[in-house]
């Protein structure tokens, strides 16, 4: 299964014609497993501005496997991965990107995003990227 992180799903909803955007274009009409987290769910919604477009996007996201937050184990792994990046160095800017990475290590699924900040967190922890 690869997921997929907000940062590319923004690039296809905006219709920017970004590497991940395409990677991920390819891969669903391959019909590869595509994925996403309950995190990135909420944070592509939240961008969205129309109720109407929400329902829209939310009802096409839905079809795809939502990778679960399970328990407190992901949100201690979170803070793992954290931990592990800045003893190698690497600050995360962002808690909800190492919420986002958990699921991904819990399950071995590669990500597939358009955000730097998972290249350094995956060079020093479990990470995969795509």
């Amino acid at each position: 299964m690869i997921v997929v992180d907000t940062s590319v799903w923004i690039d296809i909803l905006n219709g920017t014609d970004s590497d991940a955007a395409r990677q991920c274009a390819t891969l669903i009409e391959a019909g590869a497993p595509v994925a996403l987290t309950d995190v990135v769910l909420t944070e592509v919604l939240q961008g969205i501005r129309s109720e109407r477009e929400v329902r829209s996007v939310e009802r096409h996201l839905r079809a795809f496997p939502i990778l679960q937050l399970q328990g407190l184990d992901d949100f201690t792994l979170a803070a793992s991965l954290y931990r592990q990046a800045r003893r190698a160095g690497v600050t995360i800017r962002k808690t909800l990107d190492c919420l986002i990475a958990a699921p991904c290590v819990r399950s071995g699924s590669p990500l597939l995003h358009a955000d730097t900040d998972f290249d350094r967190l995956a060079r020093c922890t479990a990470l995969e990227v795509w």
